[in-house]
């Protein structure tokens, strides 16, 4: 069932509807969430988590978030099962440093790597102000851009993929915990009010949205139709 929402920070009308499959065609990029991210309650001060994993297929090989160490081997068996091997990822962005999304980041020396607001590409740390909200373009990548969107950290980053068949596709790390997350997003943050500027920005860019510990989700504008 559609979850209907309206967001305070920009009066943006909306509702948001699951996806059916973490495949989506297109062209030039197709997405693939490769490990669906999840929270579990195990008892008192105890938790479960996961973060979600997601393959940018097109003229990049782009892996957003790593999920933990102790996921290694089943992150390997899916990026295999979609015939990749570790180099052949040309970019690597973590959307924060949380161990559940960089834990496998030693598997990618080769790629281009974004961890953060850190950016490390051929043997060097390259300066961009990504507090100052510039977007950073990732060359060769036909409109893929990461982008700051702080709040569940001081410095995360969200991925916007254009070109699929569903629309634009933000890969959103914390920024989201999951659909319908209005529950529990902000005992989470570090800032609830620049994350809840960072949410209402990205769902007015966003058809699609793969947060860091759920289902990927519809974001369905007033007027549109699922």
């Amino acid at each position: 069932m559609a979850s209907p929402h309206a967001s305070a920070a920009s009066t943006l009308q909306f509702h948001t509807a699951p996806l059916a499959s973490g495949h989506i065609p297109g062209s030039p990029h197709s997405v693939h969430v490769l490990m669906e991210g999840y929270c579990r309650d195990a008892g008192g001060d105890l938790f479960q988590a996961d973060g979600s994993v997601t393959l940018i297929r097109g003229p990049l090989t782009v892996l957003v978030d790593t999920a933990g160490p102790w996921s290694r081997d089943a992150l390997l068996q899916s990026l295999r099962d979609h015939g990749v091997a570790p180099t052949d990822v040309t970019h690597v962005i973590c959307t924060h440093g949380h161990s559940d999304h960089v834990g496998n980041l030693n598997l990618f020396p080769r790629a281009e790597i974004v961890v953060s607001y850190d950016l490390w590409r051929g043997g060097y740390y390259v300066a961009h102000d990504f507090r100052g909200g510039a977007p950073y373009m990732l060359l060769g990548g036909e409109g893929l851009k990461v982008v700051a969107t702080p709040g569940h950290t001081g410095s995360d980053t969200s991925l916007l993929v254009p070109g699929t068949s569903l629309g634009t596709v933000v890969v959103a790390g914390d920024l989201f915990e999951r659909e319908g997350d209005e529950d529990s997003w902000r005992q989470l943050s570090e800032d609830p009010q620049r994350q809840e500027a960072s949410r209402a920005a990205m769902l007015k860019l966003a058809d699609v949205i793969i947060p860091g510990h759920g289902p990927p989700f519809r974001v369905i504008k007033h007027g549109q139709h699922t």
